[in-house]
């Protein structure tokens, strides 16, 4: 089997515990680091690659910036008159050392560069520029420099991508597994639009316009089927336009504003697409493709199952602080990134995990960056790059000085991973038999309904604050009786977090899953809790239906909806047979449940006091519990009392050699504040 993947010019896999590199079959943890090659002196980058290896990353993060190497209009410099920028060079000294490399040749990097990496005369050039609702360019308030984002749907803005493509592909095929240390090439770079996520934000660029109407005549087929969803007689597919703000007053309404949401997703997805094409036509191929979603990324238009279509391996940016509030957040993220990863046997991946940061941001210190990282790891990350690994202009605080010596940062990463590695943890799993699920429509009103205009919808989600924060409260009922009624965000939110609130206390470990990706995100699960309001598919209850037929319990609540995913009337009520529906007239029936479903199910429970610090248990293949990450996001000292099921002694393993006995049915844990302790289970 594998010479025959060799011979069809597969080179490189996706596992569950990283990459499987052919024919040899070896399995590589994808445990990363960046460096930015252009950025510094050649004679700098051999010592910041040798200490890199010292620190114990297997893997070199590289990204390839269009806007440095083009020295003139579609002219290259590749190291012929700058040394700094010999790409190839610079891969084989990242092979010579025995480690591999993540190729990010974007277009869009970021990398904290002026314009994100793109030339200035593309993002000047007004037929490559997304648009706002009256045509004009939209700018990204960044600094130094303000500019206009490119358009995702730009014909002119694809063919200078292909350009750019066909100069730097070749030097990468050449670089490719197991020639040269490629072992995973990133196509684009945090697609949410630019931040400008908006709804309303863009893209009425004419070419999006274009699409539009294709995605309207792929979903509806028919103009009366449009004509029927939209409550407009006279639109087709060739007239009809989206809207520029949310003005839907009651739910028949809701229809075209969603449909301008989800073909937002669409987009997204074609361009990666299209891009991907590309960089295969100019002879990249044979590895797998990823793509890294940036913080909340469940307010944006990224989609991880349309993405998923087009890309390899969506991954997450990790940027967070030790503090209560993030550390529910990054639960929510990584959760939701690891069970559609395992479902798929896939790595999930942490393509950015903080470790540093630029100095026009709100500061993150070590504390932060070792806290995110481990918290990530608790929660389900299997693989991770550190961003940055070595530092360079403007960027502070990473792990290796910008000549390659390391800094103490360095010592307690390199202890972490040797940890990791000793104790066997990129095969060990975090079994979390309750899943969450809110399902897209749930999402996309959301985006529609965002109430604060220019200010991103995903920032409150990076503040942790959820739709009761930040969405119209309207509840969208054509009955004017009814107004008494709550907005369906605001009903399924507090459905899910009753729920999660619930199994927190009691030690259950969950995890989220995408409601797109309902299938690949709910194996080997005992339980889901499914919010169901508004409107949802048919194919969510049909997909639910077949997790219960298999044996798995589903709730849904509080409703069952009378629309479908477009919060169009139905023809025919939702089938619910075998699912349990759960009103929730109650806060305290949620925890009724739990305790119930934890006697039903045998489901497992680390309880932990005081509630504050978190636990999270990875085990074997054969269900033993093997690691505990105990987590204290506070910022002072708490002693807490946990239950690791029959486990007499743990041996601390990071960060450092203390060992605990089992006392009265428990342990007793001090954590200093905004730190993680991770311990072997004897």
């Amino acid at each position: 089997m594998a010479a025959k993947k060799r011979e069809d010019g597969v080179r490189v896999r996706l596992v569950p515990d990283g990459l499987e590199l052919l024919p040899s079959k070896e399995h590589l943890p994808l445990v990363a680091g960046a460096m930015h090659y252009w950025r510094h002196h050649p004679s700098a980058w051999a010592p910041c690659l040798d200490a890199m290896k010292a620190m114990g990353l297997r893997v070199v993060d590289v990204y390839v910036p269009w806007g440095i190497h083009e020295k003139e209009p579609k002219r290259f410099d590749f190291g012929e008159h700058d040394p700094r920028l010999d790409l190839e060079r610079f891969l084989g000294m990242v092979k010579d050392r025995g480690l591999y490399a993540v190729a990010r040749p974007g277009p869009h990097i970021n990398a904290e560069l002026t314009y994100f990496g793109l030339p200035e005369r593309v993002v000047w050039d007004r037929a490559c520029q997304a648009r706002t609702p009256r045509d004009n360019p939209v700018m990204l308030p960044m600094v130094p420099v303000a500019f206009p984002v490119p358009s995702y749907a730009s014909e002119p803005f694809h063919e200078e991508v292909e350009e750019w493509f066909a100069a730097c592909g070749p030097i990468l095929a050449r670089s490719l597994y197991p020639e040269g240390p490629v072992v995973l090439v990133q196509i684009d770079n945090e697609g949410a639009l630019y931040f400008r996520d908006g709804a309303y934000d863009q893209d009425y660029h004419p070419d999006s316009i274009a699409l539009f109407r294709t995605f309207l005549r792929e979903k509806y087929k028919r103009p009366s089927v449009l004509r029927a969803a939209w409550g407009d007689a006279e639109v087709t597919f060739a007239t009809a336009v989206p809207p520029v703000r949310f003005d839907a007053a009651v739910v028949s309404e809701l229809a075209r504003h969603l449909d301008w949401v989800e073909y937002q997703e669409y987009l997204l997805a074609t361009s990666m697409e299209r891009m991907a094409h590309a960089l295969v036509a100019s002879g990249v191929r044979g590895v797998p493709t990823m793509h890294n979603f940036p913080l909340g990324e469940a307010a944006t238009p990224l989609n991880a199952s349309r993405i998923g279509d087009v890309i390899d391996l969506v991954a997450l940016d990790y940027y967070h602080h030790a503090t209560p509030e993030e550390h529910a957040v990054l639960v929510r993220r990584t959760t939701e990134l690891a069970s559609r990863c395992e479902g798929m046997g896939h790595p999930p991946y942490g393509a950015e995990v903080g470790a540093g940061f630029p100095p026009f941001f709100a500061p993150h210190d070590e504390k932060d960056s070792v806290y995110t990282l481990c918290a990530a790891l608790a929660y389900g990350l299997r693989g991770f790059n550190l961003y940055m690994a070595v530092e360079r202009d403007r960027w502070i605080g990473a792990p290796i000085d910008p000549y390659g010596q390391p800094r103490r940062l360095a010592d307690t990463y390199k202890a972490l991973f040797a940890a990791l590695e000793a104790n066997g943890f990129y095969q060990l799993k975090r079994r979390a038999p309750v899943r969450l699920v809110m399902p897209r429509s749930i999402r996309r009103l959301a985006r529609a309904t965002h109430a604060f205009g220019a200010a991103t919808p995903a920032l409150f989600n990076v503040l942790g604050k959820g739709f009761h924060e930040s969405c119209f409260e309207n509840p969208f009922t054509d009955d004017v009786d009814s107004a008494r009624e709550r907005a369906p965000t605001l009903v399924a939110e507090s459905f899910l977090r009753a729920f999660e609130r619930a199994l927190l206390a009691r030690g259950v470990p969950f995890a989220y899953a995408a409601g797109e990706a309902l299938t690949e995100s709910t194996y080997g699960t005992s339980w889901i809790i499914c919010a169901t309001a508004g409107g949802l598919k048919a194919d969510v209850f049909g997909q639910l239906r077949a997790r219960a037929q298999k044996g798995c319990v589903v709730t849904i609540g509080p409703e069952v909806p009378t629309r479908d995913g477009s919060f169009r009337a139905l023809t025919k009520p939702h089938d619910v047979t075998g699912l349990e529906l759960e009103t929730l007239a109650e806060e305290a029936r949620a925890d009724a449940l739990v305790a119930r479903r934890i006697e039903e199910l045998k489901l497992p429970t680390y309880p932990v006091d005081p509630e504050d610090v978190q636990v999270s248990v990875l085990e074997d293949d054969e269900g033993r519990a093997r690691l505990v990450f105990v987590m204290n996001p506070l910022p002072s000292t708490t002693t807490a009392r946990l239950s690791v099921g029959t486990a007499q002694r743990l041996d601390e393993v990071f960060p450092g050699e203390g060992v605990l006995a089992r006392s009265g049915g428990g342990f007793d844990v001090a954590v200093a504040g905004r730190s993680v302790r991770i311990f072997s289970v004897s």
